[in-house]
């Protein structure tokens, strides 16, 4: 299938941002009004809600883009589907960013998420491991319990979501391994496997492949978004990581460099570590073990990578995923506007700033 090389001529992923804008207000509804709550009359509800139903509550509400799940909705409009049948697994996807964002924060030792105490931070890290399992058994949940899909629908979906979860833990497990191991050996290729199963299956090619799915799309079609959804949910995470080396300080907050001071195996480093020698190799692994804090310090890890040439790298690498993804689509037939919200979101991965 033929591919686009890289994005030069799309529109920045403004069509994609005003769809993405227009579509949140319905998502945002569906899942305030599908929050997991405790059974009335069943006793202990308000010790239910307080450690367990009230967490859940806050932290989803707190904040997100709600990109992933309207991702979902995309698929169901592409292949001309009503977008209502796609709520339900749109918020399914919700509910495992929330748990993998709970758990992950344990994992990492986080201080902050959206703006508030990580939940392990707030309530305790056993209360946020279970509110954390309780946003994955949400996850099968809604879909098991959605009256707008018959059976077979259901059934597909949920293993769609069961795929999507092992894969991201498989991605987990290499990059917590990896740290726990203390390994500098992992290479660029190492690291996009990795990136692949933790990020593009959850980020983009599970809700559209989920989208076509809940919508009635052919096999091509749901083939194709799904391809697309890797390769753009590769270049989200290319971006992602370069943001938080190069993007801006203001806008990332006590976040910007974290990657480097939890010395994070990033393709950027990864690339770095292939390409510097010496004293320069040395330094940077010695900035990346010491959970290095100092702005200077964590400017001077990112010179070198600059130095090795690994910020361009990554960034060629994004956008020629960008442009990768957009091929994807050629001659495959899709409803309406979508092609162009689609070519539009590929842009809007690697060139957004925040």
């Amino acid at each position: 299938m033929a591919t686009r090389g890289t994005t030069t001529a799309g529109d920045g992923g403004g069509l994609f941002a005003a769809w993405l804008t227009e579509r949140r207000p319905r998502i945002e509804d569906y899942i305030s009004a599908h929050l997991p709550q405790s059974i009335a009359g069943q006793g202990a509800e308000q010790d239910l809600s307080r450690y367990l139903y009230a967490p859940l509550a806050r932290f989803t509400r707190s904040g997100g883009k709600r990109t992933r799940p309207a991702l979902v909705l995309l698929g169901c409009e592409a292949v001309g589907g009503d977008a209502s049948r796609a709520l339900a697994a749109a918020a399914a996807i919700e509910d495992f960013q929330s748990a993998a964002l709970i758990h992950d924060d344990i994992a990492d030792e986080g201080e902050v998420r959206r703006g508030q105490p990580c939940t392990y931070r707030a309530e305790g890290t056993g209360i946020a491991i279970n509110v954390g399992d309780l946003a994955l058994v949400e996850v099968v949940g809604k879909v098991v319990a959605d009256p707008a899909l018959d059976d077979a629908c259901r059934l597909r979906i949920v293993r769609e979501l069961v795929e999507m979860e092992r894969r991201t833990l498989e991605g987990q497990a290499l990059d917590l391994g990896w740290v726990r191991d203390g390994r500098w050996d992992v290479s660029v290729a190492d690291y996009l496997c990795m990136a692949t199963r933790k990020t593009a299956f959850y980020s983009a090619a599970t809700p559209l492949a989920m989208g076509a799915i809940c919508g009635g799309g052919t096999q091509e079609q749901t083939d194709a978004l799904r391809a697309f959804g890797m390769d753009a949910g590769l270049a989200f995470q290319l971006q992602d990581d370069l943001l938080n080396l190069v993007g801006s300080a203001e806008a990332q907050g006590k976040d910007f460099r974290s990657d480097i001071t939890e010395g994070k195996r990033t393709m950027a480093v990864c690339w770095a570590l292939e390409h510097l020698s010496g004293a320069e190799r040395g330094e940077l692994l010695g900035i990346l073990s010491s959970h290095a804090t100092d702005t200077r310090v964590l400017a001077r890890a990112v010179r070198l990578m600059e130095g090795a040439g690994a910020i361009d790298a990554v960034q060629d690498r994004a956008r020629a995923l960008a442009g990768s993804a957009q091929g994807r689509l050629e001659g495959v037939e899709l409803a309406g506007d979508t092609r162009a919200v689609l070519d539009s979101m590929a842009d809007f991965f690697v060139e957004r700033r925040g």
